[in-house]
């Protein structure tokens, strides 16, 4: 019975976070959000990316009076990979370029943030690009994971 009452209460809970967390993927950092944006960024030039802005929400929230926790986006990408998934589905151009979000959560915990590929797939019904999709979701996995990790 009990374990019957703990299912009923958890799956609410399971659900609305899963909800909550549609399309995104978050990594957890051991940096701090400077840190991880810092590493992030040189690991995305060094992968031969466009680093087209780093907006600094915090701080421009502090300007107007709000404070926010820490929170960092990254605008990047590279025409090689974006080009061809435009010429697959164009509306993905209004994902494009690629973002990743650095933030601390209200309990201080650093955090990597970005599109799922598959998501965008998903969400502009892309077809004929699955392998650069597979491709673009390694890369980008991979250089969140080093980014965010000793």
């Amino acid at each position: 019975m009990k374990k019957l009452i703990f299912a009923i209460l958890t799956v609410p809970i399971m659900t609305i976070s899963t909800y909550a967390a549609e399309g995104m993927v978050d990594v957890k950092s051991s940096f701090e959000v400077k840190e991880t944006g810092d590493r992030l960024e040189c690991l995305l030039k060094d992968k031969g990316m466009t680093i087209f802005n780093r907006v600094k929400h915090s701080e421009a929230a502090k300007k107007a009076g709000v404070q926010l926790r820490e929170t960092e986006l990254i605008i990047f990408g590279n025409p090689k990979a974006g080009s061809p998934l435009m010429k697959c589905a164009q509306s993905v151009a209004i994902d494009l370029p690629q973002k990743a979000l650095i933030w601390k959560n209200s309990e201080g915990q650093t955090w990597i943030s970005y599109n799922e590929p598959k998501y965008l797939q998903k969400r502009h019904n892309v077809s004929g690009c699955e392998e650069l999709i597979l491709k673009i979701e390694k890369i980008l996995a991979d250089i969140a994971k080093a980014a965010a990790t000793k």
